[in-house]
């Protein structure tokens, strides 16, 4: 009965379509009527791109998929795996003969896929100094400070575990004892950890060229001092359909200018006066799936961000694209964000019973 979890309805905020797609564990949102029957689909990527376009300010019934794909009861496995397969889509809606949904099957039901984690490696910056949060970092590594009584870093493994990611790399720096002696080898979490020890610091995307064996999937590169509820499997999906060669996570920020703001013409009169207007940009969230081939533009041993990598991507052709964030994110930077991110944790992440436990605690 799973797939009921995947319904919503017309006039359901993005958000809910967010929330329902990340809790069914599905890739889809069924969008119905009253009765039940389907009106279209919400998936993930539709959410990212109507983002994009307006902001969160949308239902789902203005950015659904109006003629969805769909099968029948009583279809076989091999008809509904051929349909979805032709039709390039992972969720197939089952509807009767009214067209009320009464199931759902996706791929990963159709094709049993063996277990064994995902293939794609993930490398987090945990090497920074902290210096915002002094005197609390003058003891403990930004990305083991606690919040909702948990270590960031911790609670982003958890994370990361939860959607099967099993390969790892720490990039350690600042106090990177205590970094390694919280997370150890991974092997008692079913995953292995590999540390990128940086005599000096090498930015936010330096230390990849100190990985010794070149991936063959793409990697998901993320700064340790990150406290998100991101859907990492859809930032994957959606890198894979962009065809991109990088995908960087954005937020949406919006500024507020508090006076009224006077437009002029080329011989300054006044044609409009529009009171406190609010600017919207969209702002790196410190989140990347980068393509094995771009880690040759890194520079080893030479100090080098993210943003010099993605546009050293742009300036050579590169597709480059943006993956909007909607969910909970927030950078543990300074003491004020700290004290929101504690307040926020109980409500957005409840009191869950983590995948990690700190190893001989």
């Amino acid at each position: 009965m799973d797939w009921k979890r995947a319904i919503i309805a017309s006039d359901a905020p993005l958000t809910e379509a967010m929330r329902v797609i990340g809790a069914s564990r599905r890739h889809i949102c069924l969008v119905v009527d009253g009765s039940g029957r389907l009106l279209g689909t919400v998936t993930d990527g539709d959410i990212r791109r109507a983002i994009l376009r307006a902001g969160l300010d949308q239902n789902a019934g203005q950015v659904m998929f109006t003629t969805p794909t769909v099968g029948h009861p009583g279809e076989s496995r091999d008809v509904l795996l051929a349909r979805a397969r032709t039709h390039s889509i992972r969720d197939l809606p089952i509807v009767d003969e009214s067209g009320r949904v009464v199931g759902l099957e996706s791929i990963e039901d159709l094709v049993p896929v063996a277990g064994g984690g995902l293939p794609n490696a993930v490398v987090l910056m945990a090497g920074g100094l902290g210096t915002r949060l002094r005197p609390m970092t003058e003891t403990v590594p930004k990305p083991l400070i606690k919040v909702g009584e948990r270590p960031i870093l911790l609670s982003l493994m958890d994370s990361l575990l939860a959607h099967d990611f099993r390969r790892f790399y720490v990039a350690v720096n600042y106090k990177a004892e205590m970094v390694m002696s919280a997370l150890g080898d991974g092997s008692q979490w079913g995953a292995s950890i590999t540390y990128l020890r940086e005599n000096e610091r090498l930015g936010t995307a330096g230390p990849l060229s100190l990985m010794d064996d070149l991936p063959s999937h793409p990697v998901l590169v993320m700064n340790a001092d990150i406290l998100t509820k991101v859907n990492f499997s859809a930032l994957l999906r959606y890198h894979q359909e962009q065809a991109a060669a990088a995908t960087m996570c954005v937020r949406e920020y919006d500024i507020q200018v508090p006076f009224g703001v006077v437009d002029m013409d080329d011989e300054h009169r006044i044609t409009g006066i529009v009171e406190k207007p609010v600017h919207r940009f969209f702002v790196n969230a410190g989140i990347y799936v980068i393509e094995p081939r771009l880690l040759s533009l890194v520079p080893r041993g030479t100090f080098y961000d993210m943003p010099d990598m993605f546009q050293a991507a742009i300036d050579r052709g590169d597709k480059v694209a943006s993956f909007p964030i909607g969910e909970y994110w927030t950078d543990i930077g300074r003491p004020a964000d700290l004290e929101q991110a504690n307040g926020d944790y109980a409500e957005i992440f409840g009191a869950p019973v983590p995948v990690l436990k700190v190893p001989g605690k």
